[in-house]
């Protein structure tokens, strides 16, 4: 199948923001894509978390969730929205980073809130606290699509192979990695984990990311990696898309995971053991 994710560079302002992922998203169903996939956060990117409280939405009146529902029913597609930050009624404040994938008839047909929180001060200039303003996840997900099983995750949640080797356990053809990385962290490890999912499980990873520098009227901007990366079940890299904006479009054959899994059969390899 074809499949398309975007590489967005996105601001602090929603509203701004929508139309051109509107546009986006429809110029790849126009490109022959059945599947599309954006990034992290794209509704917004901010680091002010009053800033955030005065431009985001609850889920059942988010803008860009109502718009890509719209699109991708209009379009008659799969997107996965990476993640959307949304209002939540946690007594505390906190937002949720919540990954949603909806079904050509406009239906959302799975939710995954982020549960890794990027809590992480790499250097003076690159310090993180995302609990302090998003609330984590607590369950994983996988969800059923006409071509095949996808395991939800974002960013962060790459780190941490456990959730990988549960997605997949479940039955996860695929897994989504939308981000919004770090550029120091990202020159350093984002290749190499990516790779290692997809070799691990014998999976396709896709992973559309953030890219650039994020524009704020009034605030700190920020910085993302961009290099949004699609991974076949035996670890070779199908596309990088670099630093630009836009849309890249590539084929993805589901097959290619029975056959990583037989060359390898590594977790049918996998053996209980003690200590240590």
């Amino acid at each position: 199948m074809k499949a398309a994710l975007l590489q967005l560079n996105v601001s602090d302002d929603p509203m701004a923001n929508l139309p051109r992922t509107v546009q986006m998203v429809q110029q790849a169903a126009q490109m022959g894509a059945e599947f599309v996939l954006t990034p992290e956060v794209t509704n917004c990117v901010s680091t002010n978390r009053r800033h955030q409280r005065s431009v985001l939405h609850a889920e059942d009146d988010d803008p860009t969730l109502h718009a890509l529902r719209t699109a991708a029913a209009e379009c008659g597609i799969y997107i996965l929205i990476g993640s959307l930050a949304l209002k939540t009624d946690d007594a505390d404040g906190r937002f949720a980073n919540r990954s949603f994938l909806i079904c050509p008839r406009g239906d959302i047909i799975a939710r995954y809130d982020k549960i890794h929180m990027f809590d992480v001060a790499i250097d003076a200039s690159e310090t993180f606290n995302e609990s302090s303003g998003y609330r984590p996840g607590h369950r994983a997900v996988v969800a059923q699509t006409a071509f095949g099983s996808v395991g939800m995750a974002v960013c962060y949640d790459m780190r941490f192979p456990r959730l990988a080797d549960a997605l997949v356990s479940a039955g996860a053809h695929i897994l989504t990695y939308p981000s919004a990385f770090s550029p120091v962290s990202g020159a350093a490890h984002w290749h190499s984990l990516l790779r290692a999912r997809a070799i691990e499980g014998g999976v396709w990873v896709i992973a559309p990311a953030q890219t650039g520098t994020h524009s704020s009227a009034r605030h700190k901007t920020r910085d993302t990696y961009g290099h949004s990366l699609v991974v076949d079940p035996w670890g070779e890299v199908i596309l990088d898309a670099g630093t630009a904006p836009g849309i890249y479009v590539f084929d993805m054959d589901l097959e290619k995971v029975a056959e990583a899994r037989r060359r390898i059969p590594s977790r049918d390899n996998a053996r209980p053991f003690e200590g240590p």
